[in-house]
């Protein structure tokens, strides 16, 4: 039987004795052997941050998001490879779908983030100049630096390519090398997926690393410029959480554990609405997916009393129309389990939960000696849902929910906070009112809540879809972590600093120009500038224009703005204002005549014009003046050497009166272009 080899300190190591093995989830076969004893933990954390992270720590925010999307289209290629290999452990094309595709698209999701919003440096400027003196000469700002340590990432056996790569895109894009613990039960999807990735030589030596088998000794050899991840059983999750060596050194611990999820219909849904179809859809779903073995499968199904009996019977009779069985043969909607041992498991639950009072309405009982590890899907009843604690504590982690009923909206709200903590949770309404009610009594036990109605049913995801962009987590139960929610990800793995000093030392640290820092001005207009001769601080001082009522009038007739406090000048006398002031919008457009360069030069288009505010009317008669300073440039990766090269370049804008006031603040954004490109 062959064995699932680990790559570790930048080799593929076979481990020795006590070995476990992964069955094929439908023949019951032995299929590899998998252990890690003799490995050196501690030789493989070294060899991950003095290599992976060394090489991971020179390259910039944008140069990282590159490679994430090199690695994907990558991957994509090889993805029928992961397919035939994640058929073994039970799931039908589309649960692999999910898993392969779905975390490769979190990569290209991942390297889109930071291409556009990410600084071209290896430092983070997370906001804006903070100051902290009178005369503007003492600010500060936060600062996000990668750690010099690794993120050790120890994922569960259901998503074994999903669960990899969600954690694996903010881990580089932060800067830091990863090694990866997959679930044994899996592990040889998630190895797979390693080889492809070391095989085509597109990250750095030391980047990433793949333990099959047990961690060893790996916790105790962290510090704290080390992160540690976890998915899977609340139970493990919090042994892990107290590790003495986690503990000691303040080691930042994420962890994601699966939760009683909830799906609630809303005591407006009656069964003539098209909700109710949406309700018994989702919850089908959501408990054949994966076969049930999803973090975020509704466990859970909350409906007002008086329709119970309706909402069990339309699920009965959807249930019983899924075909189990064997994924690689025709009409088969749902798999197996990933091995016996997990049908075991979920049986002793079922049956827990049947003598704390459940009912059984469909399924309830597997053969234990078949080789295949089948589950059929399961439809518990609840009567007494307030009365049975074991209903909202013990979890069958397999296509098994519960039906329990409420009374009232404020009984729905107790019942889906029972969970103490869930990931993701459901409401089916057609009504606004309930709806606000529900996240007002409901949100703070929940990280991700989807409200479901015919109009969002059109395009939604659906309740148990993590993505990308969104908050993946949530409290007590559900491990109190987050992953995922866009770039909030990457800053787990980041250390946030605040640095204070003088304006223009903070400029010089983050490589962006702040308001209140020294400018450089010569006698080039920077808009004659290519891309990588403009530097942060390049400024320009405009002449000065007098503004006039005539053109307070032109500027009005040629927009159509009248408004009072512009044309008016009886109602300005009264205003706030005092008299009439001249248009904002003209202002602006005045600042753009003062600040620009007329000729053909490498300023292509301007993207467009961020964070405007008016801090000072201006009145007829007043002498405006523009600063226009580079503030900061990202260069824009070329697509094929067809494509010009180009950057973005942020220029904030300061228009002062004849008193040095300033008037209006604001930034533009130019595509600017290079004078050489990446190919």
């Amino acid at each position: 039987m062959q064995q699932l080899t680990s790559f570790l300190s930048g080799t593929w190591q076979s481990g020795r004795g006590s070995e476990r093995s992964i069955h094929h989830a439908i023949t019951g076969e032995a299929l590899y052997s998998v252990t890690s004893v003799g490995l050196d933990m501690a030789q493989a954390k070294r060899y991950a941050i003095e290599h992976g992270g060394t090489a991971l720590g020179k390259m910039t925010f944008i140069e990282r998001a590159a490679m994430l999307k090199a690695v994907a289209k990558h991957l994509l290629e090889q993805k029928e490879t992961f397919y035939t290999l994640s058929a073994q452990t039970g799931a039908t094309r589309a649960d692999s779908w999910v898993d392969i595709e779905g975390g490769i698209g979190t990569l290209f999701t991942y390297a889109g983030l930071g291409a556009r919003e990410l600084p071209d440096d290896v430092l983070w400027p997370e906001d804006e100049l903070i100051p902290l003196s009178k005369n503007g000469g003492f600010a500060a700002r936060h600062v996000l630096t990668a750690k010099s340590g690794v993120a050790v990432h120890i994922n569960a056996f259901n998503f074994p390519c999903w669960g990899m790569l969600e954690k694996l895109a903010p881990t580089w894009l932060a800067g830091m090398p990863a090694i990866i613990k997959p679930a044994t039960a899996s592990a040889q999807v998630t190895q797979a997926m390693v080889k492809a990735i070391v095989d085509s030589g597109l990250v750095p030596d030391g980047a990433i690393s793949l333990i099959c088998g047990g961690a060893g000794d790996l916790l105790d050899q962290l510090d704290f410029q080390d992160v540690v991840t976890f998915t899977g059983s609340a139970q493990t999750g919090q042994s892990l959480r107290i590790q003495p060596n986690i503990v000691k050194n303040s080691i930042p611990f994420t962890m994601e554990a699966d939760s009683l999820n909830c799906c609630v219909l809303g005591e407006d849904v009656t069964p003539e609405q098209p909700e109710f179809a949406l309700f018994i859809r989702e919850v089908v779903r959501e408990m054949t997916t994966k076969a049930g073995q999803k973090c975020t499968a509704i466990r859970r199904i909350i409906v007002p009393q008086a329709q119970i009996d309706a909402v069990s019977d339309a699920l009965v009779a959807r249930l019983q129309g899924v075909k189990v069985g064997d994924p690689a043969q025709e009409g088969v909607k749902m798999g197996a389990l990933v091995n016996a041992e997990q049908r075991t498991d979920v049986q002793e639950k079922v049956d827990t939960l049947v003598k704390a009072g459940c009912e059984v309405r469909l399924g309830g009982k597997a053969d234990l000696q078949a080789a295949g590890a089948f589950f059929p899907p399961t439809l518990l009843f609840c009567p007494q849902p307030d009365e049975t604690p074991a209903v909202h504590a013990v979890e069958a982690f397999g296509p098994v929910a519960t039906l329990m009923p409420y009374q009232n909206r404020e009984h729905a709200l107790t019942l889906a906070r029972a969970g103490q903590g869930s990931l993701a949770g459901t409401l089916v309404t057609a009504d606004s009112d309930i709806a606000r009610e529900f996240i007002l009594g409901a949100a703070r036990a929940h990280g991700r809540i989807q409200i479901l109605n015919e109009e969002s049913s059109k395009e939604s995801t659906g309740h148990g879809s993590p993505l990308p962009q969104l908050l993946h987590g949530g409290p007590g139960r559900a491990g109190g972590g987050e992953e995922l929610g866009g770039l909030r990800a990457v800053k787990h793995y980041l250390q946030r600093t605040a640095v204070q000093g003088s304006p223009t030392m903070l400029a010089s640290i983050s490589k962006q120009w702040v308001r209140g820092a020294k400018v450089q001005e010569d006698r080039v207009h920077p808009f004659r500038k290519y891309f990588e001769e403009l530097q942060p601080g390049d400024s320009l001082l405009t002449p000065r224009r007098t503004l006039t009522e005539t053109d307070i009038v032109n500027f009005a007739c040629l927009s159509g703005d009248h408004f009072y406090a512009h044309m008016d000048k009886i109602a300005a006398a009264e205003s706030f204002f005092g008299e009439r002031v001249v248009h904002g919008y003209f202002i602006i457009s005045a600042a753009a005549g003062l600040f620009v360069d007329d000729g053909v030069g490498p300023v292509i288009a301007n993207y467009g014009m961020e964070n405007l505010r008016f801090i000072e009317p201006v009145k007829p008669g007043d002498t405006i003046q523009v600063r226009l300073t580079v503030k900061r440039k990202t260069l824009k990766r070329q697509k094929t050497a067809e494509d010009k090269p180009t950057g973005v370049v942020e220029w904030a804008v300061e228009v002062f009166n004849q008193h040095q006031q300033a008037v209006a603040l604001y930034s533009i954004l130019t595509l600017v272009a290079r004078q050489h490109g990446d190919f």
